[in-house]
């Protein structure tokens, strides 16, 4: 399997990730990692019914997409991974499903959260979460779309003073 982007965006499949992160990647399956959604058939149609034919659609909890990836069933794959939280983005690197970059695209605000970016707000567990992903070798950029320029997410904490 070929995890050609690894994403953090709460929206998980949408269309700025259909229309522009698909086919910038050339990705052929979209896999969605998160426990919620894989409990909530009502989303899980939603998410599915929007894909365009021919793109393979795995939404599953974190345990479930990391039994998957063992398994080797999407070895030919060139697969988006999509997560909802720097928490599950640590969850599934914990549970042996590699990248070597995460990027950061989406992540809403709420209570205790600060923005940092456009799309990005960031609380002091989120800062943790992604300081160790990175000390395990994981690269964490920020790039809301494809045309935009990658940037490193420590320049995004420096507004934090973290």
């Amino acid at each position: 399997m070929s995890i050609v982007l690894a994403r953090i965006d709460n929206r998980l499949i949408h269309g700025q990730v259909l229309e522009s992160w698909v086919p910038h990647v050339n990705a052929d399956c979209i896999v969605v990692a998160n426990d919620q959604a894989a409990g909530n058939a009502f989303q899980k149609l939603l998410m599915e019914a929007a894909v365009p034919r021919g793109i393979r659609v795995i939404i599953d909890t974190l345990e479930g997409v990391a039994e998957l990836c063992s398994t080797g069933e999407l070895i030919d794959r060139k697969v988006l991974l999509l997560l909802a939280s720097s928490q599950d983005a640590l969850a599934i690197h914990r549970r042996g499903v590699g990248c070597g970059k995460l990027n950061l695209g989406n992540m809403h605000g709420g209570q205790g959260k600060q923005r940092v970016a456009c799309t990005i707000a960031l609380d002091p567990d989120d800062v943790d979460n992604l300081r160790l992903l990175e000390a395990d070798g994981v690269r964490v950029v920020s790039q809301c779309i494809p045309s935009d320029r990658e940037q490193d997410w420590k320049k995004l904490i420096q507004i934090l003073g973290a």
